[in-house]
């Protein structure tokens, strides 16, 4: 058996601050449930972290839980008929389409961000150090 540097109690801490970042990600939609999802988080992440358009096809495939392209493309265009994120004309290549974040949807996950820093910082003085630990009998050893 090996000795884990962290307790029950403290893994019970991060499933707990997974919970509360979870409900203010439904927040950012108004408490639609339908965009709590990988795909979403992937996309409108990859999106806000990019603070640019970028091409339409890197935006599906930061959608690495969804396998196919066509897939992929319905949950983008969900997203650009909610409002959350805006297509353009791509003016350096009339082939391809630009998308980018609705300036509000990049507010609401600035103060998503802001507040899911403040749930983490808060639950790491919760958990504080990792010393005195347990054995783990998952591990077998």
């Amino acid at each position: 058996m090996t000795v884990s540097p962290y307790t029950h109690a403290q893994r019970r801490a991060y499933l707990d601050l997974m919970d509360r970042v979870g409900r203010h990600w439904v927040c950012v939609f108004g408490g639609e449930r339908e965009f709590y999802s990988t795909a979403y988080w992937d996309l409108f992440t990859a999106l806000w972290a990019a603070g640019a358009p970028m091409r339409k096809t890197e935006a599906l495939a930061a959608m690495t839980a969804v396998k196919s392209a066509h897939t992929a493309g319905k949950y983008l265009d969900a997203a650009i008929r909610r409002g959350f994120v805006a297509e353009r004309d791509n003016p350096d290549d009339a082939r391809s389409k630009l998308v980018v974040l609705d300036p509000e949807m990049a507010r609401r996950l600035d103060r998503f961000f802001d507040a899911a820093i403040a749930e983490v910082r808060e639950t790491a003085r919760d958990i504080g150090d990792a010393s005195g630990g347990e054995s783990d009998p998952a591990a077998g050893t």
